[in-house]
């Protein structure tokens, strides 16, 4: 089962005095996380809505001013602060729909990834981006990891979100 809200990104730090946020995103592009305009601040295992006041580009980076969990907006650095490293997430449902074959990381995570002869390589713990490609994080048994390269369809051969597993052309000794 598919969870109902995605985590797109966190708080990174603050900026200025008046309860600006910086924000990491893991969108592409990075700003198109502001174009939610509700989010859901996830810390210590609780989460409440926060609605996005005003956001934009900052330097190399982003800033977002947000309201808090009674719907007033953070105007204090300290209570900002008191965010840091706090998940950004949104709902499921405000996701755009994705072409057939495309997927977001987040249904990635969690899938079995053997190769083409069927020998487990392990399980999908994250998935993360040089530049170029994604890279699976794939952890095994022995707590080994692999990185395998999102590289579709010479490397990822295929992915069964419904079986739970992505099939690869990938050596088990590598």
């Amino acid at each position: 089962m598919a969870a109902t809200r995605v985590t797109l990104g966190r708080v990174a730090g603050v900026y200025g005095v008046r309860g600006w946020l910086r924000v990491h995103s893991q969108t592409r592009p990075a700003e198109k996380i502001l174009d939610y305009r509700r989010w859901w601040i996830l810390q210590h295992g609780e989460a409440y809505p926060a609605e996005v006041l005003e956001g934009h580009a900052q330097g190399s980076g982003l800033v977002a001013q947000i309201s808090d969990a009674r719907g007033e907006a953070i105007t204090d650095r300290d209570v900002a602060a008191s965010l840091l490293g706090a998940e950004i997430q949104v709902d499921r449902a405000d996701l755009p729909r994705l072409p057939d074959g495309e997927f977001y990381w987040v249904d990635l995570i969690g899938l079995k990834v053997e190769n083409e002869a069927g020998v487990p390589l392990g399980q999908v713990r994250d998935v993360t981006s040089n530049g170029p490609q994604d890279i699976l994080v794939v952890k095994d048994d022995a707590g080994g990891e692999r990185l395998i390269p999102f590289v579709r369809p010479q490397i990822v051969k295929n992915v069964e979100l419904d079986a739970g597993r992505i099939v690869c052309d990938w050596d088990p000794e590598y």
